[in-house]
Order: C-alpha cells, then structure tokens, then sequence
C-alpha cells in the first residue's frame, strides 16, 4: 500500500481547514493481509463493525506489480456476491459454472456463490504493469443465499455528475442513475472521480454507508480519512460533505442494515458454525457443491474452522 508523503499530509491539513473539525464519522483503519501473493489491506469487517448494509467484506488490493504472484487460486464461496473493481491492470475470472472473463478498470463482475460457486481469479499478461483495485462481498439474505449461482459482466456502467465528482454506480441506485448489476438487498456501491475543492453528495437517510478512501487522503464530514481506510455513517445522513486538495478517488458503499445475523469464516458467509463446516467438509472432499473450474492453478486447501473438532476430512491432506 503506498505511504502517505509529505504533501498529501500538507494537502489534508489545507482541506481540512475547510470544514468543520468536529468528528461525525468513525474512521476505521484497515490491516495488512494478503490473498496468495496479491497484498490488500483489509478495511471490512473488523472487530467492531461487521457490515455496511449488506457488504461484508471490502479488501483494498494493491497498487503493486501485476504478474503470476498477484494470481488466485480456485477456491469456494458460499451465501455471497462477489463484486470486482478495478483501477490500474486486468483480471481474468474463471468460474465453475464455466465464465471465462477478462476485467479491466472501469468493468463490473459480479458473481453470485447461493449454495456454492468455485472461481480463480488470474493474472492475464500483457502489457499491464500494476494492479489496483477493490474485491468486495454483499452477503445474499434467506431469500437467495441457498440459491443456483451466477456470473454477470458489466462493460459499462452509468456515470453522472455531482457536486464536486463524477459518479459511477456500481451497483443499485445514487443520484437518479441505476446500475443494471443484480443486487438482493437495498444497496449501493459507488466509485466516486473526487475534484479537488469540497463536495456534498446526497445520500438515502435509510441506508448506512462506508466510505473507502483509495487513493489519497479524504476528509469526511471534519474527519481526516486516510488512503485504505473507511469512514463509518450510520443510518440518519441525508448528504456527505468531502474535501480533497487533489484529484482523488473514493468508493462509497451503503445499504439498509442487514438484518440477519452472519457467520463468516474462510470464503464463506453462512448464519451457523454448522453451515460453515458443511461447507469446508464438502469442499474438502471435491463434493458436487463445488465443481471444478478449467484453471491452471491448483485448487487452495484450508484446514478445518478452529471451532471443529474434525482435523481431516476425506480427499484432503492437512499441510
């Protein structure tokens, strides 16, 4: 993850003189993590804050050098909704229900795991240099997270110009413009192209929000926001004040609160300990739940969630 510099600490100290310095947001800062040789920082969940409507998981990947190490690996999902962006580089997807996908900034996948999907995500070569990005996870409620799997491609995506940025939703509804993406929740994602100055964007009283600074310093509504963080609104906000110094780009997620309980481990989003088991022992053991996807890459093993007492499973070989 890059550091901040010198000027963009003197770039936030001028925004911040802007607005109001009374905190209304919780800034939650990320961890380091990697996922195989790609390194994200981790901004979603935490300890202290699980979800943001209904995404539950939001890594920050990159900017680092694109090539075979950035690569990852088959391995299962379950009760989730993949939704790949990117910024710098491509991505291709491969997936057990047969998707072969090439992804490139400003390009949606969106991949939905219901019962169970099995998928790679690969370095594709060519001339890409570096690798940015965000992979974030909606979990799917009651309704559907039992449900068949399925991969949808967005090429292009509607964009519309706000106070002080230009707009482009992702998924669900901001600013009158709609995203043609699935959703099975009431929410939004939104990659804000932020212009230096302030800015006041509408938000939906009924939804919380989380917005990820990605590259560059944010100040929110008085709160300093640093670059691979993401500031907590709860629900009640009808607007969004920002400020930056520079061209920055942000990501603003939101939703109604999820109101079912979720239990995730590994890959997996589930509502029990019993569910996320079953999944491990059934992927563990090359089940039909999870079918085999055309890659290269050898499929990632995992041992046993720490809550089991059953070490091994049929098919596997603990490392």
């Amino acid at each position: 993850m890059p550091e901040r510099t010198s000027a963009d600490r003197a770039a936030t100290h001028r925004a911040t003189t802007d607005q109001a310095t009374t905190a209304t947001v919780e800034v939650i800062e990320g961890r380091t993590a990697r996922v195989g040789g790609l390194p994200v920082r981790r901004v979603l969940p935490t300890r202290g804050r699980r979800t943001i409507g209904a995404w539950c998981f939001v890594d920050h990947m990159g900017p680092t050098p694109a090539g075979p190490d950035t690569s990852v690996a088959p391995h299962p999902h379950i009760g989730l909704q993949t939704v790949t962006w990117l910024f710098e580089g491509a991505v291709l997807h491969r997936d057990s229900l047969g998707s072969e996908q090439l992804i490139r900034p400003g390009q949606l996948n969106l991949m939905t795991a219901g019962h169970g999907v099995v998928h790679a995500e690969e370095d594709p070569g060519g001339p890409s240099t570096e690798l940015h990005g965000l992979q974030l996870w909606v979990a799917q409620p009651a309704a559907t997270r039992d449900g068949d799997a399925a991969f949808e491609h967005h090429a292009e995506l509607p964009r519309v110009d706000v106070d002080g940025a230009t707009a482009t939703v992702l998924v669900g509804c901001f600013a009158d413009a709609s995203s043609p993406a699935r959703r099975d929740t009431d929410h939004v994602g939104v990659e804000l192209a932020l212009r230096p100055g302030t800015s006041s964007l509408p938000l939906d009283p009924a939804y919380e929000y989380g917005l990820v600074a990605v590259d560059g310093p944010v100040v929110v509504d008085g709160s300093l926001l640093p670059t691979g963080a993401v500031a907590y609104l709860p629900v009640g906000a009808d607007e969004l004040g920002l400020a930056v110094d520079r061209p920055t780009r942000a990501l603003l997620i939101g939703g109604v609160p999820f109101a079912e309980e979720v239990r995730m481990w590994w890959n997996f989003v589930a509502r029990s300990h019993e569910e996320l088991t079953a999944a491990w022992r059934d992927w563990s053991a090359a089940a039909d739940r999870f079918p085999p996807v055309a890659s290269g890459l050898p499929r990632i093993e995992v041992g046993a969630p720490p809550w089991s007492r059953d070490a091994d499973a049929p098919g596997r070989t603990t490392p």
